[in-house]
């Protein structure tokens, strides 16, 4: 599998009062230290400074760092957590990019998580389905295949077909 660190911007495009920076890959946490100038500590949110390459202070939020395997992705993960403007999610990103990441293709963190068995397909698939539903009702059937639930259904009857079917071989070769 790649090994590039990725990023993106992982709240909806425009203004609002929180933006979220998110990387995942071997260099995440290296990245975010640079930026952010502290040690991080796993599942801790940290309140700080963001800065550029040049020592400039670009805005100041919250970092929360995951180290792989126990993560989203499976991967070590870092959240830069800004305020919302536009502007200060790309000067973040441009910086991340420059420390090393990759921007992220559409869907890749939730690719990553398939890839290291973090999430099934119907979950990954799930995944898109909730960020793009217009109605509640989607929304709802989205959020219970996230879950889970419609791949422990699925396992359920994949185990019940299985027994049909040693049944059936069984009958076959032994009348």
């Amino acid at each position: 599998m790649d090994q590039e660190t990725i990023v993106a911007i992982a709240t909806a495009p425009g203004r609002g009062g929180i933006g979220i920076i998110r990387l995942s890959g071997d260099n995440a946490l290296s990245i975010a230290t640079s930026i952010t100038g502290i040690q991080l500590s796993p599942r801790h949110a940290h309140l700080c400074s963001f800065h550029d390459n040049a020592g400039r202070a670009l805005d100041s939020g919250i970092c929360l760092y995951f180290p792989g395997p126990r993560s989203f992705t499976g991967e070590d993960v870092v959240e830069l957590q800004a305020h919302g403007g536009p502007i200060i999610l790309f000067l973040l990103l441009r910086e991340t990019c420059k420390l090393g990441a990759r921007q992220a293709d559409p869907g890749e963190f939730s690719h990553r998580a398939y890839l290291n068995d973090k999430i099934d397909l119907t979950q990954a698939e799930a995944i898109a389905d909730l960020i793009n539903s217009t109605t509640a009702r989607a929304a709802l059937n989205a959020s219970r295949s996230l879950q889970g639930i419609f791949s422990q259904k699925i396992e359920t009857l994949v185990a019940q077909v299985t027994q049909v079917r040693v049944y059936v071989e069984a009958a076959i070769d032994f009348p």
